[in-house]
């Protein structure tokens, strides 16, 4: 039996249940109860979101919208996110110099002598690649890096600070350090 809004099925001759044009309660199409109906649905979640707390403490709670201004600025996430993440966008001569003050305690953060062999490869690759670059600003006058004396220089620091870190322990338990962990057994 068939009803006025059922067709045959594509398959197998089934009927096929289409939705009817007019909600018979409201007079609007059901498109538009449905569209209803999941815009309240969406408001219930917001309430629900905003009574668990879900929207407290977000961040620029509080302050204004900021104008975008008249003109239409196509970059402006990218000055937002500079902005909010507190990047610095220097000049790579600035850069590369900044980079070289901070080398030394990078590289004291590894542990593998071809990571820190890695590393300084790479900075002067792009101390070199910077000199060729013209693309104006301050010259680049950072040096380059000597890989071998340099890695000389870490494993230095690093066996000065893993000294440092046995007297430490030594002085805080006096009786792990008399006995070595080879010489436990016994």
């Amino acid at each position: 039996m068939s009803g006025p809004h059922d067709d045959a099925g594509p398959e197998h001759g089934e009927p096929v249940r289409r939705l009817p044009e007019r909600d018979e309660r409201t007079g609007r199409s059901a498109a538009a109860a449905r569209i209803a109906h999941q815009s309240s649905w969406v408001e219930q979640q917001l309430r629900v979101a905003m009574e668990r707390g879900d929207f407290d403490d977000l961040p620029g709670q509080g302050k204004p919208i900021e104008d975008l201004g008249v003109e239409h600025d196509p970059d402006w996430w990218i000055k937002k996110l500079v902005e909010r993440e507190n990047i610095a966008l220097l000049p790579p001569a600035i850069a590369l110099r900044k980079e070289d003050a901070e080398l030394d305690a990078r590289l004291d953060r590894i542990t593998a002598e071809t990571d820190v062999r890695r590393e300084l490869e790479d900075f002067n690759r792009r101390v070199i690649e910077a000199r060729r670059q013209l693309q104006g600003g301050p010259p680049v006058v950072t040096p380059t890096r000597e890989v071998d004396p340099e890695v000389v220089a870490w494993r230095e620091r690093r066996t000065a600070r893993i000294e440092a870190q046995r007297a430490v322990r030594a002085a805080v338990h006096p009786e792990s350090a008399k006995r070595r962990w080879w010489r436990r057994g016994r």
